[in-house]
C-alpha cells in the first residue's frame, strides 16, 4: 500500500481504499453558494414604535396632570401693626418685611374671609414666636463667643 495516495494522491490507489471513497463520497463536502434570503429587520422600527407610544403616553399624562387647581395655594398675608404684649423689649415684636412676591392670591374656592383671618392669624402668632426665640438666643450668646470655628491643637 503506498501511503502517498492517502494525503496527495499521488501513488497508485489501493482498491479497497478506492471503494471506501466511493461509498462515503455522497457524505463529502460539495461547496454551494451561501443562500441569502432577505430577512427583514423588525427590531429597529418595534424599538421606534415602542419609543413613540411612551413618548405620548408620557405627554398626555403630563398634559393630564398640568392642572392649574392643583397647585397648593398660599394665602396673602396683610402685615399688621406691631403690638407690644408687656412693657419688656424682650417681648416687643418688631414688623417684618414682607417681599411682594410671596404674597400670591388664592384661588376663589379658598378666599372665604374666615379662612383667610384664621391664616393671617396663624402667620403673626408663628412669627411672634420667631422673634421672641430669635431674642432668646441672642441673650444666651456671649459677645466673646467665636462661632463655628474648633481650637486647633
Amino acid at each position: 500500500m503506498n501511503e502517498d495516495y492517502l494525503w496527495d494522491k499521488s501513488g497508485e490507489p489501493d482498491p479497497q481504499i478506492q471503494q471506501l471513497e466511493e461509498i462515503l463520497g455522497t457524505l463529502r463536502y460539495q461547496p454551494r453558494p451561501l443562500p441569502l434570503a432577505p430577512r427583514r429587520h423588525y427590531f429597529p422600527l418595534l424599538a421606534i414604535a415602542a419609543a413613540l407610544v411612551v413618548a405620548l403616553l408620557t405627554g398626555g399624562l403630563w398634559l393630564l396632570l398640568q392642572n392649574p387647581d392643583a397647585s397648593i395655594p398660599s394665602v396673602a398675608i396683610e402685615t399688621a401693626p406691631p403690638t407690644k404684649l408687656t412693657s419688656d423689649p424682650f417681648f416687643s415684636v418688631s414688623p417684618s418685611p414682607v417681599s411682594p412676591r410671596r404674597r400670591p392670591t388664592l384661588p376663589a374656592k379658598h378666599n372665604n374671609p374666615e379662612a383667610v383671618a384664621a391664616k393671617q392669624q396663624l402667620m403673626y402668632a408663628l412669627r411672634i414666636a420667631s422673634e421672641k426665640l430669635n431674642a432668646a438666643y441672642r441673650r444666651t450668646q456671649s459677645p466673646t463667643q467665636i462661632k463655628n470655628q474648633h481650637r486647633a491643637g
